[in-house]
């Protein structure tokens, strides 16, 4: 599911922290993508909204809280 979603953590290789607008990026994918709307129509426009910005809350907590092993202390 969601194959499109690009990984946000970072790597030691990798170690560019994923921004805001990546986050909510993703949340929207996903959302769309279990929903099974891209757009929702306006009864559900709420719903909708309210699922991305949770989502991209809770992965934003996520990403701040991962510990990532060789990675270097700036």
């Amino acid at each position: 599911m969601c194959r499109s979603i690009k990984t946000l953590r970072p790597t030691p290789s990798e170690p560019e922290e994923a921004t805001g607008d990546d986050i909510r990026a993703a949340a929207l994918q996903y959302v769309r993508k279990v929903s099974g709307f891209r757009a929702p129509a306006a009864h559900n426009a709420a719903a909708f909204d309210r699922a991305v910005e949770e989502i991209t809350r809770s992965t934003a907590e996520l990403l701040s809280s991962l510990e990532i092993r060789g990675a270097r202390s700036r």
